[in-house]
């Protein structure tokens, strides 16, 4: 059976959609293979979100910012936006992908000391392996 492709989109692509990247490739490598985008990346993967995945096992620090573009000739079974802006800005797909969306908080816009902003990490790390267990059982 072919593995599902997946593109997760947000807007900078340097962390939520880098965790889910990771998460499913990592959780479900036999059956999914996962990239990741954002509508306006940032140009680096957040080192905080390196440092959640890390903690459960999950090595991102070789993953890379990526424009939506750079996918548009691709075929994919799932597109899927994290974000409002990602949601609005999307670009067309083919009508045979599923598009999804889970407007999940933006983990690098978290303020406050550095244990806080890492457990806001945390949380939407484990929001986004809840979401992705589901999906793809």
């Amino acid at each position: 059976m072919p593995k599902q492709r997946v593109l997760f989109l947000c807007t900078g692509n340097a962390a939520r959609s880098q965790m889910a990247e990771g998460l499913a490739n990592a959780l479900l490598g036999d059956k999914v293979e996962a990239f990741s985008a954002g509508i306006e990346p940032a140009g680096k993967v957040s080192s905080r979100a390196i440092e959640v995945m890390k903690e459960i096992g999950i090595d991102i620090s070789g993953q890379r910012s990526k424009p939506v573009a750079e996918f548009q000739d691709r075929e994919f079974d799932y597109v899927i936006t994290l974000c409002e802006n990602a949601r609005a800005a999307c670009p067309s797909f083919p009508a045979k992908i599923r598009n999804l969306h889970f407007g999940l908080p933006d983990p690098g816009a978290a303020t406050g000391e550095r244990n806080q902003t890492l457990e806001f990490f945390r949380q939407v790390r484990d929001r986004l392996r809840e979401i992705i267990l589901e999906l793809f059982p």
